[in-house]
């Protein structure tokens, strides 16, 4: 299931998460909150990769137990595909557990929430990762074309 608006859109986040209930209500909040940002949906982490690889947006925020690939199986396979991109767990987990289980597979995430999230939370995590992407975009557009 893919949930693009606005294909003129410049920065994109890919949102994995297996109960669609949870997905759909963060995503249309989350887009509520970031109207300039383009979101795909994944229910599992196979449909993910597969559309990270359809659409390699800039950042995934992805649950950590899965079916299909768990959230580490896929962003280890997406970092080997573009190694720029940011990510996000989000677990009902504690984050050690998280962090042991990534390191495993040499893959750290960039930020973990753990659940139950506060939306607060993920806006300001969303919000800093759209504005890291945006700067360096930016900066790869002025050195491309030598303009300022």
């Amino acid at each position: 299931m893919a949930t693009a608006s606005n294909s003129n859109k410049t920065i994109s986040v890919l949102f994995v998460e297996d109960d669609g209930v949870i997905l759909e209500v963060l995503v249309s909040v989350l887009a509520a909150q970031f109207p300039e940002v383009v979101f795909y949906t994944a229910v599992n982490g196979g449909l993910g990769l597969d559309l990270f690889k359809e659409h390699t947006p800039d950042i995934v925020i992805t649950d950590i137990n899965m079916p299909v690939l768990s959230g580490v199986q896929m962003c280890t396979s997406i970092r080997a595909v573009k190694p720029g991109t940011k990510f996000i767990a989000i677990t009902g987990g504690p984050g050690p557990f998280v962090l042991h289980g990534s390191e495993e597979n040499n893959f750290i995430f960039d930020h973990i929430i753990e659940k139950p999230l506060a939306l607060q939370d993920l806006f300001t995590v969303v919000g800093q990762f759209i504005g890291e992407v945006a700067a360096a975009k930016k900066q790869a557009w002025q050195e491309e074309t030598g303009l300022r």
